[in-house]
């Protein structure tokens, strides 16, 4: 019901590429635009320590040009950003005034996103920063355990890193809700994940659970894989601001994978 009043232009980098200011603003202009959701980002966490210039291309470039053209043609603008904003040094879920310290390119470049976009306050425009999303569509974590675990009868996952899985059908309802209704004057940021935590071997476990796969699942410190990026230890969301702003409560992340995994 609150997709009826508008229409869709689902765009990727083959048909509109966001670095480029000049054909984005052409295609803005072109499509009569007056809503923006930016879920365009460089995401392999490892492959942006090795293409840093990319990964800053579109997770600062990109952003930057989005929110100038908002700004300039007063177009509302939904910007999506991360848990690795943070370094995962807290012992308590992370606010949105919460100090940043990027522990990795990819949180880098993302963060220098968020600060172009407030740095420009286009009115309408909000930041979520979301975690560990995985959907039934596309290449994603769950889709993967969910392959690798049918196939396999022991693998082995992390448990010293710990977040909040969420599903991104979630986050798409929730943007759908409440994009029509944007009238801030300056950029707000949102937490918005599914609620609860777990470590990504809870998560395998849960995977492994709900799927019926039959697989072992072994824990292991970080230390065992070698991963090129650093990744935060605790990068759990606080959401009570999301909560209380838009009167809403967010289904846990167990229930959430249920939905997913069904699907």
């Amino acid at each position: 019901k609150e997709t009826t009043d508008f229409i869709f232009f689902f765009t990727d980098v083959a048909e509109l590429d966001i670095t480029n200011k000049i054909q984005l603003q052409q295609f803005v202009r072109k499509n009569k635009i007056s809503t923006i959701i930016n879920c365009a980002a460089y995401t392999n966490v490892d492959g942006a320590e090795e293409h840093q210039q990319l990964a800053a291309d579109i997770n600062y470039v990109g952003a930057k040009n989005i929110a100038e053209i908002a700004f300039e043609n007063s177009i509302k603008f939904v910007h999506i950003s991360t848990d690795y904003v943070f370094d995962g040094a807290s012992s308590h879920a992370y606010k949105e005034n919460d100090a940043t310290n990027p522990q990795n390119v990819y949180g880098v470049t993302k963060l220098e996103g968020e600060k172009a976009i407030l740095s420009i306050n286009p009115s309408k425009t909000i930041i979520i920063r979301t975690s560990w999303l995985y959907s039934s569509f596309g290449k994603n974590f769950v889709k993967t355990m969910l392959k690798l675990t049918s196939e396999k009868e022991e693998i082995s996952v992390v448990n010293d890193q710990v977040g909040s899985p969420t599903y991104a059908a979630d986050l798409a309802k929730f943007v759908l809700s409440i994009v029509g209704k944007l009238t801030n004057k300056t950029v707000e940021v949102y937490h918005f994940a599914n609620t609860g935590f777990c470590s990504w071997f809870e998560f395998v476990s849960k995977i492994v659970e709900v799927s019926g796969n039959y697989c072992r699942v072994n824990p292991v410190s970080s230390e065992a894989f070698k991963s090129i990026a650093k990744r935060p230890k605790y990068s759990m969301l606080n959401t009570e601001k999301v909560e209380k702003v838009f009167q809403m409560k967010l289904p846990t992340w167990e229930d959430s994978l249920k939905t997913c995994i069904k699907k």
